[in-house]
């Protein structure tokens, strides 16, 4: 086996939910302080990045897009793709014993609660089930983690930025400018942010949610963006008009895991109901 196909092949994090806690710890809340912060980050958290800088290149992110974006792996109903995702079992998981529809539940549950409108609360049903990506046989550096742009000069605001020297695209020239193959203010929509479950999901819906959804989902592991303020010079002012959405709906999405589980099946009529206001019977994934 060579260096790329034992790269390719490393499953470094025992489980997706072991990202979304590192996340906890980075931006932490005062209500919500978790593990200590000034801890060493988990070995397994800190090989996931090294992994997902070294391969996410430009070409993959492309390659990606053309593979999945064009909607051809399945045709099933958003009910059916919640339980095609509840195969992928997170038994190793040391903080939750919840089911992946359990935890999209306790997102969605939390933004009913508050009384915000049904597209928010779906978007926090919708959010996770790129995730089904896994399921296709992807790894797990294609499918989580903090997204950034590519096509230009890697952020040293994003985490573990280190890893980015091993990244073929350091040794492009043209990527090696703030702006690389970008123009200025060109839009997010314009530029190839590395792949995984929030690109892929926001194709499946793009047709069916409002914006604001779609910014949710497309963006909400943009964090370099939208908490550290890295790579503003390529959003347009339409991008920044989203991101209070943005920021709005991440607070359910990093501050929901309990121990208090959702009753699927008392629930599940509302959300079948939810889901057939803003989705056809079955759909292309």
């Amino acid at each position: 086996m060579d260096a790329s196909q034992e790269i390719s092949s490393s499953k470094p994090l025992t489980s997706l939910h072991e990202w979304e806690d590192d996340l906890l710890e980075r931006y932490p809340t005062k209500e919500h302080t978790f593990r200590d912060y000034a801890a060493e980050v988990r070995p397994s958290v800190k090989e996931f990045y090294r992994l997902n800088h070294t391969n996410q290149t430009h070409d993959f992110v492309k390659a990606k897009k053309a593979q999945y974006c064009s909607l051809n792996s399945k045709k099933m109903s958003v009910w059916e793709a919640m339980e095609f995702l509840n195969t992928l079992v997170d038994d190793s998981d040391p903080d939750t014993d919840a089911t992946q529809i359990e935890h999209l539940m306790q997102t969605s549950e939390s933004i009913r609660a508050d009384g915000h409108p049904r597209w928010f609360i779906l978007t926090g049903l919708l959010h996770d089930l790129g995730k089904v990506l896994c399921l296709y046989g992807e790894p797990q550096w294609a499918v989580v983690g903090d997204t950034f742009a590519t096509g230009c000069r890697f952020s040293d605001k994003v985490v573990f930025s280190e890893f980015f020297k091993q990244n073929p695209d350091s040794q492009v020239d043209i990527y090696q400018t703030e702006n690389g193959i970008y123009e200025p203010g060109c839009g997010l929509d314009k530029v190839d942010i590395s792949f995984g479950h929030d690109e892929y999901m926001y194709h499946v819906a793009r047709d069916y949610m409002p914006d604001e959804a779609l910014y949710m989902i497309r963006y909400h592991s943009f964090y370099p963006w939208h908490r550290e303020g890295a790579y503003d010079h390529l959003a347009s002012d339409y991008d920044r008009s989203m991101m209070p959405w943005i920021k709005e709906f991440n607070k359910y999405d990093l501050y929901t895991k309990t121990d208090i589980k959702p009753d699927v099946q008392k629930l599940r009529p509302y959300y079948e109901d939810l889901i057939s206001e803003f989705f056809p019977a079955e759909i292309r994934w």
